[in-house]
């Protein structure tokens, strides 16, 4: 059976080590041989490349594409659309535009990673071919396996000739380990940006939805919160698009009626976009015409600030430095009104796992984010009482953890359960933890990790670190995002930062929250 990059990676690096320090000739064969027996990377760089290259060959479509729709933007359309929902023409244009830029930017950007990934694993086996040829080489210069008696006594002769051979096969091994992590590194980054690139396929995801028009899909794709980034804050996930089209595939003729109407009597693409996101939560029509009722006519900034507790602003991942304790000075409050979204409200309990969960849930399901900022009417903006109805959530939300009514604390058994009743209902994936207490095991969760949050759903971080006296600081966090290397954190002392990839994988971690906590110890991974 073929090993993992990650697998082939940590074997070779231990094989390293027994290599480099054999003490006597039967060892050193020993290891050899079992570095000899770690599989080669694997891949055809040609076929890669070639489908890669093919990939790119689409951009050129998709370019005349997004020229040809500037074009019939630049020539005036009516004010009006005709259509199930009354989408504004030039809202359609402008979606129609960007939705070809994202296939253009797909295309190109995943061709790339595929050649990219064909140039790595072919230096990569060239690599590993010349280690194995060393390795080969010193396994020839040490010649047969000593007798047991043999092994008992070694000459100075002997021994010259062991250390020289062990020598050239150390040379081979570093090789053999080098090739592995060139390897492992191209397969991670691979994955991780074919997995954006899938992610903002984005209309495509609402195919076959009975009743939605090309514009709809179009308009709801491409529907984002006004303040920061448009494309850091769209407002319906991947996720939330597959799920969406699959709950409207399944409603009764009755209540598709129902949604029809909603939608098209929408006042923007934004109250559209949240319409949809309250249906890809799970919740029935009944439930989404209320909230409905509730949000009806507002405006895209009141919708915002009511139903979006994280906005990921345009300069958010600019390097600023440090502060004293370690953390990312470039930091975004989250809040609502002047209060943020902080555990125990400011940041004096320690229900850390409750409050980035109830934070997560509100991430996913607009209707319960409402129930938090705009109270029972969904009409308040009173940050005061925003504040007592989050606080009053993450106790629940503590208590429901086994987690005390202290305030101090939760385990990661009562993590995975309030997790999977608070978010996975909301999300489709059930959440399992996954401890990660060293590098190789952080830096194999990686892609499991990115991908989820391409899609959208939220993954819960441990971070902990022990003081000169051996006492434990422990803190959970949320990765809510990623561009590139770049994680997006999301701290429930009421902050996101973007920490790297090496910062997650190498004890960096104190950048999102301090120098006491740096190193991940846990994740908890949507299952599909």
């Amino acid at each position: 059976m073929t090993e993992s990059t990650a697998d082939r990676r940590k074997r070779l690096g231990d094989l390293q080590h027994d290599i480099s320090t054999a003490g006597s000739k039967n060892d050193l064969l020993d290891a050899i041989g079992d570095a000899l027996g770690v599989s080669a990377p694997v891949g055809d760089p040609v076929t890669l490349e070639n489908l890669g290259k093919a990939y790119r060959g689409q951009v050129d479509d998709a370019g005349r594409l997004r020229e040809r729709v500037d074009k019939v933007a630049r020539k005036g359309l009516p004010e009006v659309w005709a259509g199930d929902t009354s989408v504004l023409a030039s809202d359609a244009v402008a979606a129609a535009g960007r939705e070809a830029t994202h296939l253009s930017d797909a295309f190109d950007g995943g061709g790339k990673a595929l050649i990219k990934l064909a140039d790595s694993i072919k230096d990569a086996q060239k690599q590993d071919g010349d280690g194995r040829a060393k390795l080969r080489e010193a396994r020839t210069m040490l010649g047969g396996r000593d007798g047991f008696f043999d092994d008992w006594h070694e000459d100075d002769e002997e021994e010259a000739a062991r250390l020289k051979a062990r020598s050239v096969a150390t040379a081979g091994a570093d090789l053999l380990h080098k090739a592995a992590v060139a390897a492992d590194d191209a397969a991670r980054t691979a994955a991780r940006d074919l997995n954006k690139w899938a992610s903002q396929a984005r209309a495509g995801k609402l195919e076959g939805a009975d009743g939605l028009t090309a514009v709809d899909r179009l308009a709801l794709a491409d529907a984002s919160n006004v303040d920061g980034d448009p494309a850091l804050n769209e407002i319906l996930t991947a996720n939330d698009l597959e799920r969406s089209r699959r709950a409207m595939d399944r409603l009764s003729a009755a209540d598709r009626a129902r949604m029809d109407d909603l939608m098209a009597n929408a006042s923007s693409p934004q109250e559209k976009a949240y319409l949809m996101k309250a249906l890809a939560a799970g919740h029935s029509v009944d439930d989404v015409e209320k909230f409905g009722g509730k949000i009806h006519g507002k405006d895209p900034a009141w919708l915002e600030d009511h139903l979006a507790p994280i906005t990921t602003q345009a300069d958010s991942m600019v390097n600023e430095g440090l502060n004293d304790d370690g953390s990312n000075r470039n930091k975004d409050g989250q809040t609502f009104g002047s209060q943020g979204w902080t555990q125990g409200g400011d940041g004096s309990e320690s229900t850390c796992v409750a409050s980035s969960t109830v934070t997560a849930r509100a991430m996913v399901d607009p209707v319960y984010a409402l129930q938090l900022t705009g109270g029972p009417s969904g009409q308040e903006d009173d940050p005061d009482a925003f504040r007592r109805r989050l606080v009053d959530e993450q106790h629940r939300v503590h208590l429901e953890g086994d987690g005390g009514d202290n305030w101090t604390g939760m385990d990661l058994e009562g993590k995975t359960e309030v997790l999977n009743k608070e978010v996975s209902p909301e999300t489709g994936s059930k959440y399992e933890v996954h401890e990660v207490r060293d590098a190789d095991a952080r830096r194999a969760a990686l892609p499991d990790i990115e991908k989820a949050v391409a899609e959208g759903k939220p993954v819960p971080i441990g971070v902990e670190g022990y003081d000169d006296k051996g006492e434990r600081s422990g803190h959970a966090m949320m990765i809510i995002g990623q561009e590139g290397d770049k994680l997006e954190i999301y701290n429930p002392w009421g902050t996101t930062t973007w920490v790297s990839e090496d910062d997650f994988v190498n004890g960096g971690m104190a950048k999102a929250s301090d120098n006491s906590m740096p190193d991940a110890y846990a994740v908890h991974l949507p299952q599909d």
